[in-house]
């Protein structure tokens, strides 16, 4: 590897380059802040257009509307967070509208351009959304153009990223690659366990994987939300499901006249029990979903859940007072052939 006018070998090369905003979703998107130019801010922008409806879209559009920017949302599908139960999309899609913000979802991004007011951004509809600033939330790519991948044998899929095996191993021998800058769950904890696996496996003599299938996440909205496992949509096109709900509101703000309510998710393997999925969005979601990660992985049923004694009065213990499915859902019908 050559670093300037020095060559560097090694028997093992580490890749982990991380991800940088993506400006290709759409024409004129290089003229929008990202998320690093946001936190520079000196002075808050009276109107702020937030582009995309991830993670980082809606925690931003979230927190600005908090500081009283006039924040409209602009996405491409029905609701934000694409990939995430449908239960909390609509829920937080409801709680952003209530915190102000304008939701312009359902409608795809054709371009966007600055204007003497600030920015505009044309829709495939032809409808037009105006604001002082514009955020470019749309997502994030590989950060691999200008190492010299291709040269060392090392192949990238369709958007950039290092295709590795379950030991993070690239195809090319001695190149291994870890985090965002492959593509697979680009979370920080998911890196640093990916980091951790190669170390303890090349290193430590502990041959390690990491497990792909239940990241548990959290996005830090208001209210802020968090899942772990299987969506119920997911689960449903596995096989029989069962789903326990809760919606209700917290007692330690319903004392003191909020209005604010919580809402919480079992999915069920309609079969053995299994608990599939946890998801909630309320207050404290994230670090309740994290412990109860813990059961999830461990593979507990929904009767380890039922015979868990609660802890009153608290918001958790709504997931082990569930007793009675809210739906059932069949198995799929296969179409014949």
């Amino acid at each position: 590897m050559a670093l300037g006018e020095r060559v560097l070998q090694a028997p093992r090369v580490l890749v982990a380059t991380g991800g940088a905003p993506a400006q290709d979703a759409l024409p004129g998107l290089a003229l929008a802040m990202t998320s690093n130019e946001l936190l520079d801010l000196q002075v808050l922008p009276p109107t702020l257009l937030v582009l995309g409806g991830g993670y980082i879209a809606v925690e931003f559009a979230s927190i600005l509307a908090g500081l009283g920017v006039k924040v409209t949302l602009a996405y491409r599908d029905t609701h934000p967070l694409r990939g995430f139960d449908t239960d909390l999309r609509t829920r937080l899609a409801d709680a952003l509208a209530a915190r102000g913000i304008t939701l312009a979802g359902g409608v795809g991004l054709k371009a966007l351009e600055r204007s003497a007011a600030g920015f505009t951004l044309q829709r495939i509809d032809g409808s037009v959304l105006q604001a002082a600033a514009a955020l470019n939330a749309t997502g994030r790519r590989p950060n691999t153009a200008g190492l010299g991948l291709a040269d060392a044998g090392v192949q990238l899929d369709t958007r950039g990223a290092i295709t590795v095996d379950a030991d993070s191993r690239s195809s090319a021998a001695g190149v291994w690659a870890v985090g965002d800058v492959t593509n697979r769950v680009n979370l920080t904890p998911v890196a640093i366990a990916e980091g951790r696996a190669f170390a303890d496996t090349e290193f430590g003599g502990q041959p390690t994987r990491v497990d792909h299938r239940n990241v548990p996440s959290a996005v830090f909205t208001e209210p802020p939300l968090a899942t772990v496992g299987l969506t119920e949509a997911a689960a449903a096109a596995r096989g029989p499901a069962d789903i326990y709900t809760a919606d209700f509101r917290p007692m330690k703000t319903a004392f003191a006249g909020s209005a604010a309510r919580s809402f919480m998710k079992l999915v069920v393997d309609g079969l053995s029990g299994r608990v599939l999925g946890v998801h909630m969005i309320g207050t404290d979601a994230p670090e309740i979903v994290q412990s109860l990660a813990v059961a999830l992985t461990a593979g507990a049923t929904k009767a380890d859940f039922d015979r868990t004694l609660a802890v009153h009065p608290t918001a958790a213990e709504e997931f082990v007072l569930m007793r009675a499915p809210a739906r059932r859902l069949p198995v799929p019908t296969q179409a014949s052939t």
